[in-house]
């Protein structure tokens, strides 16, 4: 089964594997343009879904384009959710991967919208997170795609997946890989995953040195 939360001392055990030598601060050539900020303080992108927040037909119409649900949650003031919008969400490789293959739903920790979770039960956003057990933001959240997998589970049992804070634009973007691909499925262990597809980056003669501290993707 699929470990469902992932934490930050994983990430960067994977990342000291992968980077033997100098760590390049990174100041890549972003190119979408920075996300403005709504009344609810959270930053926008025009790529989000719209939702009327009935988890179950949200899984449905995401599955009818072919995608799979993913959850941000975010807060105002929040700079690691700012930073994920300035770095990682303005470079193309990551965006178009996200558009391709999930529809994303942005939802507000402290936010007052009504929200109908899988197992039926209505709730704010506020309370959902509370009832997710949500402490962090920002905080990535997938989902089966299917609703048979999902049954009448809370959001929080059905979770296929959840990872809170910021990731480098490497990682960010092996996570969604990971999920879309079902890799999950072979190897249940992200960290392993991220190393193998690591190594077999590195294999292919890209300097891994560079990219996994670039704010930007450099391979291809």
């Amino acid at each position: 089964m699929i470990a469902r939360f992932l934490s930050i001392s994983m990430i960067l055990f994977a990342a000291a594997f992968l980077i033997p030598g100098e760590v390049y601060a990174g100041a890549g050539s972003v190119q979408l343009p920075k996300a403005k900020v709504g009344e609810d303080g959270l930053h926008k992108q025009d790529w989000f879904a719209d939702s009327f927040l009935d988890l179950k037909e949200d899984v449905a119409e995401a599955k009818a384009a072919n995608k799979r649900l993913v959850f941000i949650w975010e807060q105002k003031g929040c700079p690691y959710c700012e930073r994920t919008h300035d770095i990682n969400f303005r470079i193309p490789k990551i965006v178009d991967y996200i558009k391709a293959n999930f529809t994303v739903i942005q939802l507000n920790m402290w936010g007052s919208r009504e929200v109908t979770d899988f197992d039926g039960k209505i709730s704010t956003e506020k309370e959902l997170a509370q009832k997710w057990a949500i402490r962090f933001t920002p905080t990535v959240q997938f989902f089966p795609g299917d609703l048979k997998e999902i049954g009448n589970k809370n959001g929080q049992e059905a979770e296929l997946l959840r990872v809170p804070g910021y990731f480098k634009p490497f990682h960010f973007y092996m996570l969604f890989q990971y999920v879309s691909t079902e890799a999950y499925k072979a190897e249940p262990n992200f960290q392993r995953y991220l190393i193998a597809e690591g190594t077999k980056l590195r294999d292919k003669g890209v300097d891994m040195d560079k990219q996994l501290w670039a704010d930007e993707l450099l391979f291809d």
